[in-house]
Parts: C-alpha cells; sequence; structure tokens
C-alpha cells in the first residue's frame, strides 16, 4: 500500500493520501488549511488520481481544503453522521476562539467556507471498498460527536515488520496523547469509552497514523501512553 501524509500550515494537521500503489487512485484524508499545494505535488509525484475524500471528524482544522479538493476531483466527501452539520459551516463553532482572526493574520484575507457538493454520511462498521482499498469505519465520540477511525487491513509500503494493520486515527490517538475534549463536540467521558471499549482492542501490531504527530504503534501507546495506562490500572 502507498501511503504519504504531511502536516498542514496551521496547527500541523495531518492530511494523508492512500493508494493501493502509485499510478492508480486514492483516498485523501483529512485535507487541512493550506494544503493544497502540497497536496497537488504528491498526487503529481505518484501519479494519483483522488476517487474520495475521507474525514476523520468535522473541525476547521481537519476539513479547510475538502471542497476545493472534493471540486477539482469531481469526488464525495465522507464523514460521520454526527459531524455532517459540521461542513454546514465549520467556521462558525471556531469563531469565538480566535481561529478566524488568527487565520486572516496569517494569510492576509478572511477565512471563506462552502460545503462539498456531494456528501456521504458514515456510520459505525461501515465498510468502503474505495480506490482498490478497504476502509472499515470505527466510531469513536469524545474529541466530536461523530469522531471515526478509519482501519485498513494493510501497511505503507516500508513500515517496519511488526505491524499487520493500520489505524488512521484522527484526533482519537496520538503518540503518548489523545485528543482534545474542551474543544466544539469534546466530551471526556465519551472519549474515555472509546479509548477503552474502541481503541484498547485493537492488536498491539496495529500501525497507528493520527491526526497530529508522529506515526506510532497500539502496542507502542498501551506501553507507554498515560491515558491508556491509566485507563488500564482502572
Amino acid at each position: 500500500m502507498l501511503l504519504t501524509g504531511f502536516p498542514s500550515a496551521v496547527f500541523g494537521t495531518n492530511c494523508y493520501v492512500v493508494a493501493p500503489a502509485a499510478g492508480e487512485e486514492c483516498l485523501v484524508v483529512d485535507p487541512g488549511i493550506e494544503v493544497l499545494g502540497q497536496l497537488g505535488d504528491v498526487l503529481r509525484e505518484h501519479r494519483l488520481r483522488p476517487a474520495a475524500v475521507l474525514l476523520t471528524h468535522g473541525h476547521v482544522d481537519h476539513t479547510y481544503s475538502v471542497t476545493p479538493v472534493c471540486g477539482s476531483n469531481s469526488v464525495a466527501a465522507y464523514i460521520h453522521t454526527d459531524d455532517r452539520d459540521r461542513l454546514v459551516d465549520p467556521l462558525t463553532e471556531f469563531a469565538s476562539s480566535g481561529l478566524l482572526a488568527m487565520l486572516e493574520q496569517q494569510f492576509g484575507r478572511a477565512a471563506t467556507w462552502a460545503q462539498p457538493q456531494d456528501v456521504v454520511e458514515i456510520a459505525d462498521e461501515t465498510v468502503l471498498e474505495l480506490a482498490g482499498l478497504r476502509v472499515r469505519v470505527v466510531h469513536a465520540p469524545g474529541h466530536t460527536e461523530g469522531s471515526v477511525m478509519f482501519a485498513l487491513d494493510d501497511v505503507p509500503e516500508g513500515a517496519p515488520a511488526d505491524v499487520s494493520a493500520s489505524l488512521l486515527t484522527g484526533d482519537v490517538l496520538f503518540a503518548g496523547s489523545i485528543g482534545r475534549t474542551d474543544l466544539p463536540g469534546g466530551d471526556h467521558a465519551a472519549m474515555l469509552a472509546s479509548l477503552r471499549h474502541r481503541v484498547l482492542p485493537q492488536p498491539d501490531d496495529t500501525l497507528v497514523l493520527p491526526g497530529h504527530g508522529p506515526v506510532t504503534t497500539i502496542g507502542r501507546e498501551r506501553a507507554t501512553n498515560p491515558f491508556l495506562r491509566e485507563l488500564l490500572a482502572s
């Protein structure tokens, strides 16, 4: 499996591109703020054609470029039903946090938004057959109501020999940490339940591809992540 990722210019949100191989159709996961140039470079370098955009949740740092990516490639955006409303206008709920003012200051223009023309709602255990890949949806609320992880029964080329599956965790699980629950849609009790019932049951040899920061594995996080260790001890 070909998988490449890079952080966005704002908040370091990881945008991933996944395909069976170079020269094939691909999936774009979480195209955030100011990613279009680098995403275009990746697509050209590997001769990839987007077949869909997958969104781990509806916060604007993961969705800001979804509409131009979908529109320029005539593809749909896939998001959990419980976060669908965030694609109507994800900027509004962050206005009070100063995010919009920060974007204007950094890029010298006002942030604008239009939702994708084609949106497909997904649910827990939905299996997507897209771009020659099989992707299973794992609903894991807590960061938002509709936060999901995307599970693939394959690993990227060049991955360590001791991993056998991949999990795009969005803002549910990071290397050494977990997603915040103090942002719009956050629920700490729901996050703890997701970690206990959706993350901890994953096999140790699962490669974790988080929404921010470096890759890790379930086994490494089970052994070292303080949030998971606390749950295991309780």
